[in-house]
Order: structure tokens, then C-alpha cells, then sequence
């Protein structure tokens, strides 16, 4: 006998997708994906020497090159100067833009690690071929994305480092500078990069044309979680952990209790305030939270969908990122009793996800909201 259980019990997007963060203009087209310069860091989390692979495909052969008395191979000469980066000493920000230093020290030795690793690749794939424009920027990027990633392996890291946008492209000026380049522009790497973007559907989801279509991929390219699943049916632990924190600060403290709470975290912290009158929490703040998209599919263990939110729910902040794929909005779903925050982390997913705690901004909209 067949037992198709969909209707009933499915998860389904009963109030129509919203909560889904809508975009200001429509760049769903094709192409669009082209003019996005997060198409490239898009491509350099899967590969940090991508860039140089596409560019060593479609190079032709140095029309003025060969061998001369005397001449160096542009990009031999430009692997030298990356190596050097190894030998350089430490980074600091000269150009004032963003906070380049602090990161650098969060990679520490890994970007000395990454700089000899992209100097052979520059001279394995590209000597011989016609010099590339912003060749110095291009090899900049692929320090930092080498580095990033080197530094996620030396820590055993369970999810990407936190790294903020602008930190990130203030140290690729930085290290631009000291190779040499001039163009620091991403506008024209985005457009050739964006047509291999446009043609694989796993770096396709970081793009921002995806987000007109997220409602149909929600449910395929959501990464499996087993302490989301475990949370689902064993979460009494959590919430129990999180409640009795909050009794002993406030305890200790005797002053208002901010619960300030990231992903599942948010989760579990909305579900315990759903359920417990007396929870002791004045202020709610949620970063990257599924909460309003677990409501509406009717999935959350502290409320059903349909019912409001207690009276004793606390003021309520939402920050989310359009590019976090994990991160959702609650206005439209719980009207006047949510305020979403939207920042701009300048990471495509999944780095937009957990890259909130390394932005300046996002501690700047706590603190005006902080009791």
C-alpha cells in the first residue's frame, strides 16, 4: 500500500518564501554572475591557483618572447618578486584601508608558506606566455587564498576561518603593492572568471544570481548537519545549557542578559525563549539564524507555526547577510516583534556564514542596540 506522507507532514514554505531576504534589483540574468567580483573568491575557495589555471588556458604563446641575452620571462620575473613576499617581514596595512594587518597575523607564517607555492605555479603554468594584466593582483589573491586555507588545515578547523571582506582585500592591496602592481581592480578578473562561474553549479551557489532562484535550492544545497539533526530530536540538552547560563549570569552580573547566539545556537536559543516564561533574557540577538525559515516549514520545537510569539519573547535583533545562505530574515514572518540587521561580510558562501564575528560592522550594530 503506498504511503506518501508529503502533504501532511512535508516540510513546505506555507507562507510563501518569507522568510527569504528579497534583493533591491533583479540580477537573475544570464551573465550576471560575470559582473559579480566575489565570482572570483567564489572560484579561489575551491582553488586558491584557479585563477592562474584559467589564465594559463587561455594565454597565447609571448609573441616577444623566447630566449634573449639578458631577458627575463615576465612572469619568472613576477614569481620572484612573490617569492620574495616570504622574506619580506611582517605585513602592515601602509595603505590605511581596512584592517590588513590583523589578518595578516591571524594567517602568521602560513602567508610566507603561500608565497613560494604560487611563485612556482606562476612560472610551472604561465612562463612563456603573453604578460597578463593585473598579473600582480591576480597572484596577490592567490597568496591570501593559499594562506587562508593553509591556515584552516594547520588549526584543523571544523568550519572556514572568520575572515572579513574588506580585511581580506585590504591585504591583497597590501600585497599588491609589494609585488609591484598598480591596477588593484577586480572588475575586469570578475568578467573573465565569471564565464567559468556561470558553468559549474557548485561555485554557481555563491553567486548573487542564485538568490532570485534560492526558494528551489534551499533544499539541495544546504549542507547536512548532524548537530542540526541531532538538536532536532535530542535538544532539551542544549536549551537546558543555555538557560542555566543565563540564570548564573545574571546571577553574577544582576544587570540586563543579552543572549547572543550564532546559527544553531539561534535556534535553540528562539525554541527555549518560546517555551520558558520566566527565561531571564532581556535582548535577543540571532546572527545567521534559521529560526524564521524553521517556523515556517513548521519545524521548530518551541512554537508551532501559526502562533505567536509569547509576550515574554524579549526584544528581538536578526542580523543576516544576503550571501549566507544559512541566514534568514523574521520581520515579515513575525511582524513588530523582530528588527533585521542586514551587514555585508563581502564573502560568498559558505565563508559568508561563518565569517560574521570578524566584521567590525556587526559589533558596531550590536553595540547600539546593547541595553
Amino acid at each position: 500500500m503506498p504511503c506518501y506522507w508529503g502533504d501532511a507532514y512535508g516540510a513546505h514554505l506555507a507562507l510563501g518564501g518569507a522568510s527569504f531576504p528579497e534583493r533591491e534589483q533583479d540580477r537573475a540574468l544570464p551573465g550576471a554572475a560575470a559582473d559579480d567580483p566575489l565570482a572570483v573568491w567564489a572560484l579561489l575557495e575551491q582553488d586558491p591557483f584557479a585563477e592562474i589555471e584559467l589564465l594559463a588556458d587561455s594565454s597565447g604563446e609571448d609573441e616577444g618572447g623566447g630566449f634573449a641575452p639578458g631577458r627575463t620571462d615576465p612572469w619568472d620575473a613576477l614569481a620572484g618578486r612573490v617569492r620574495a613576499l616570504a622574506e619580506a617581514g611582517p605585513v602592515t596595512d601602509a595603505t590605511g584601508d581596512g584592517d590588513a594587518a590583523a589578518l595578516a597575523e591571524e594567517l602568521g607564517p602560513r602567508l610566507a608558506d603561500a608565497a613560494p607555492l604560487v611563485a612556482e605555479e606562476l612560472s610551472l603554468r604561465l612562463s612563456g606566455t603573453a604578460p597578463g594584466r593585473d598579473a600582480e593582483a591576480m597572484a596577490a589573491r592567490a597568496v591570501v587564498a593559499l594562506a587562508t586555507r593553509l591556515t584552516e588545515h594547520a588549526e584543523e578547523a571544523e568550519e572556514p576561518l572568520p575572515v572579513d571582506g574588506a580585511d581580506r582585500d585590504a591585504l591583497v592591496r597590501v600585497l599588491t603593492d609589494r609585488i609591484g602592481g598598480t591596477d588593484r581592480g577586480l572588475k575586469g578578473a570578475a568578467s573573465w572568471v565569471g564565464g567559468r562561474l556561470l558553468g559549474d553549479p557548485l561555485l554557481w551557489v555563491s553567486s548573487p544570481a542564485v538568490q532570485v532562484g534560492r526558494r528551489r535550492m534551499t533544499g539541495k544545497i544546504l549542507p547536512g548537519s548532524g548537530d542540526i539533526l541531532r538538536y532536532q530530536g535530542r535538544g532539551t540538552g542544549l536549551r537546558n545549557r543555555i538557560a542555566d547560563t543565563v540564570a548564573l549570569t545574571r546571577e553574577r552580573e544582576g544587570g540586563p542578559v543579552v543572549l547572543l547566539a550564532h546559527s544553531l545556537g539561534g535556534i535553540a536559543s528562539f525554541d527555549l525563549l518560546s517555551m520558558e516564561p520566566a527565561h531571564g533574557v532581556d535582548l535577543l540577538i540571532t546572527v545567521g539564524s534559521q529560526a524564521p525559515f524553521l517556523y515556517e516549514i513548521d519545524a521548530l520545537a518551541g512554537l508551532r507555526r501559526g502562533d505567536e510569539l509569547p509576550a515574554t519573547f524579549p526584544r528581538w535583533i536578526n542580523v543576516y547577510d544576503r550571501r549566507d545562505l544559512l541566514g534568514f530574515v523574521g520581520e515579515r514572518v513575525f511582524p513588530g516583534r523582530v528588527t533585521d540587521v542586514r551587514v555585508n561580510l563581502r564573502q560568498p558562501f559558505p565563508r559568508s556564514h561563518t565569517g560574521y564575528f570578524a566584521h567590525q560592522g556587526l559589533y558596531e550594530r550590536i553595540a547600539a542596540e546593547l541595553p
